[in-house]
């Protein structure tokens, strides 16, 4: 990510919950040495963050969203055509200790979509619900992949993953680091009565929240365990019939779905959705 950042010619739109990887920084400020044009929109309650107060001190703009929900996104917009998105926060913990995910992909379609996103908040200085629904091209093809693109609040993330959740004619597996979403729990719950195969993993640190859904998935015989990594078990993933991935910064919860600034990917391709599967073995099988 740092070599992409680097890497930059013309623009750079991040919009970031956290930041105290030092490599991340030195590159947001090597490019604009370089002439990149560098804008940021990050949380609030991190504004104070050394690294990004380094930021601001160079001349980087970096709006906080100063709003009592989460600005929750992580993507990056390297020159209106590579996007960087998925779980990770910009910080030690989430690069090197956390289970995450990443992905890179490289379309201007796809770009188009969260500048749109990045705009809304750094220029129009609306956030949570007052972004409005009006993403540019939610659904594209990229080499044969369809791939979907949904903010939160204002597009229905939950009943886009609940259809999905409804239509699967095999397997559910999903990896979740919150989990109080109680539609999304009735419909793995009815997959796994329609003799789907259901599995997940949930952060155990989360396990016991008020409104959790871990205890009732699991009185309801479901094939679902509590992480074992130290740290926290990240990811906020669904992986269904082994061809379909949902992923990015939207954890299943009534505040992603209802406040917090969110975005998320689904990705038609079984090719990718190995990738994920093998990530979700390892994560699963290491209790």
């Amino acid at each position: 990510m740092a070599e992409a950042i680097r890497d930059a010619h013309a623009s750079i739109d991040i919009a970031i919950y956290d930041l105290n990887l030092w490599n991340i920084r030195d590159a947001l400020l090597d490019a604009q040495r370089n002439g990149v044009v560098v804008r940021m929109v990050v949380e609030s309650d991190n504004l104070d963050r050394n690294e990004f107060q380094d930021l601001i001190e160079a001349g980087i703009p970096v709006l906080g969203d100063r709003h009592e929900a989460f600005m929750h996104n992580k993507f990056i917009v390297i020159d209106r055509y590579q996007v960087w998105t998925g779980s990770m926060n910009m910080t030690l913990n989430g690069a090197y200790h956390n289970d995450n995910n990443l992905v890179q992909i490289n379309s201007t379609q796809l770009a188009e979509n969260y500048l749109v996103e990045f705009e809304e908040m750094f220029t129009e200085d609306l956030f949570g619900n007052e972004s409005p629904s009006n993403t540019p091209n939610p659904h594209i093809e990229l080499n044969g992949t369809p791939i979907e693109t949904y903010f939160s609040p204002d597009d229905g993330v939950q009943s886009q993953i609940v259809n999905l959740i409804n239509n699967a004619q095999e397997s559910v597996y999903f990896m979740a680091f919150a989990f109080t979403a109680d539609p999304i729990s009735l419909a793995l719950l009815n997959a796994d009565a329609r003799g789907l195969d259901v599995s997940g993993v949930i952060e155990r640190g989360q396990s016991n929240n008020m409104g959790s859904d871990y205890q009732a998935l699991v009185n309801a015989g479901l094939n679902v365990i509590l992480d074992s990594n130290p740290k926290n078990m990240h990811h906020k993933v669904i992986i269904i019939d082994e061809q379909i991935i949902i992923t990015g910064s939207y954890n299943f919860s009534r505040a992603a779905e209802e406040r917090n600034d969110e975005n998320v990917l689904i990705l038609y391709n079984s090719e990718i959705a190995e990738i994920y599967l093998e990530e979700f073995d390892n994560v699963f099988g290491s209790k």
